[in-house]
C-alpha cells in the first residue's frame, strides 16, 4: 500500500470526500429545512473549495495516468522513476496549482458587484452562474474561465491521451495474449474513472449550453458532484 499508485489513490479519495462535502451537506440541509438561503461569505467559500477540489481531481487523474505510463512502458525503471520524492513533488505541485487557480478565480469574483438579494438558479454557488448574476462587467471573468478550461481542462486531458497512446503502443508490442491482458488490466480502473470524470463534466456543460435550462443544468450537476465521486472508490475497490 506504500506504492505510488496507492498513495495517489489515497489523495484521490480525500479529494473526492472534500469535493462532495463542499456542496452536498448544505444541499441536504436546504432540503430538510426548506430554506434555500446562503450568505455571500458562505457562497464565496463554497466556490473556492469547489474549484480547488474539482481542479485537483483533474490534475490527480493526470498524475495517475503518468504513473500507469511508467509502470507499463518502463517497468524495470518504475521504482527508480516513480520514487517517493517525485510522487510527493507531483502531489505538492497539483495542490499548489489548484489552490492558486481557485484563489485567482475567487479574487476576480470579489471584484464584481452584486445586487442585495440574488436568486441562484443552481443547487450550489457555481461560478459561471454567479458571474451571470453580476451587475458589473464580466469580460475578464469570462475570459479567465475560457482560458482555464483550455489550460487546466485541455492540458491534463492531452497528457492523459498522450500517456494512453504510449501505453497502447507498448501493449501492442507484447507478444503473448496473457501479457497484454495483464498490462491492460492495470489501467482499466484508472481509465474508467477518467472516462467517467470527463464524460460527466462535458455532458453537464454541453447540455446546459444547449438547453439553457437551469433545472436541467442543476440535475446534470448532481451527476458529477455526487455520482462520480461515489463511483470512484467503488471502481478502485473492486480492482484492488
Amino acid at each position: 500500500l506504500h506504492e505510488p499508485m496507492y498513495i495517489l489513490l489515497c489523495n484521490l479519495s480525500l479529494v473526492d470526500i472534500c469535493f462532495t462535502s463542499t456542496t452536498i451537506p448544505n444541499m441536504l440541509v436546504n432540503i430538510q429545512t426548506q430554506s434555500k438561503v446562503i450568505t455571500y461569505g458562505d457562497c464565496i467559500t463554497q466556490m473556492y473549495f469547489f474549484i480547488l477540489f474539482g481542479t485537483l481531481d483533474d490534475l490527480l487523474l493526470t498524475v495517475m495516468a503518468y504513473d500507469r505510463f511508467v509502470a507499463i512502458c518502463h517497468p524495470l525503471h518504475y521504482t527508480v522513476i516513480m520514487n517517493p520524492r517525485l510522487c510527493g513533488l507531483l502531489l505538492l505541485v497539483s495542490w499548489i496549482m489548484s489552490a492558486l487557480y481557485s484563489l485567482l478565480q475567487i479574487l476576480m469574483v470579489l471584484q464584481l458587484s452584486f445586487c442585495t438579494v440574488l436568486k441562484i438558479p443552481h443547487i450550489f454557488c457555481e461560478i459561471t452562474q454567479m458571474i451571470q448574476l453580476a451587475c458589473s462587467g464580466t469580460f475578464l471573468n469570462n475570459l479567465m474561465i475560457y482560458l482555464s478550461a483550455v489550460l487546466l481542462g485541455g492540458g491534463p486531458l492531452a497528457g492523459i491521451l498522450y500517456s494512453y497512446s504510449k501505453i497502447v503502443s507498448c501493449i501492442r508490442g507484447i507478444s503473448s495474449a496473457q501479457g497484454k491482458y495483464k498490462a491492460f488490466s492495470t489501467c482499466v480502473s484508472h481509465l474508467s474513472v477518467v472516462l467517467l470524470f470527463y464524460c460527466t463534466c462535458l455532458g453537464v456543460y454541453l447540455s446546459s449550453a444547449a438547453t439553457r435550462s437551469s433545472h436541467s443544468s442543476a440535475i446534470a450537476s448532481v451527476i458529477y458532484t455526487v455520482v462520480t465521486p461515489m463511483l470512484n472508490p467503488v471502481i478502485y475497490c473492486i480492482r484492488t
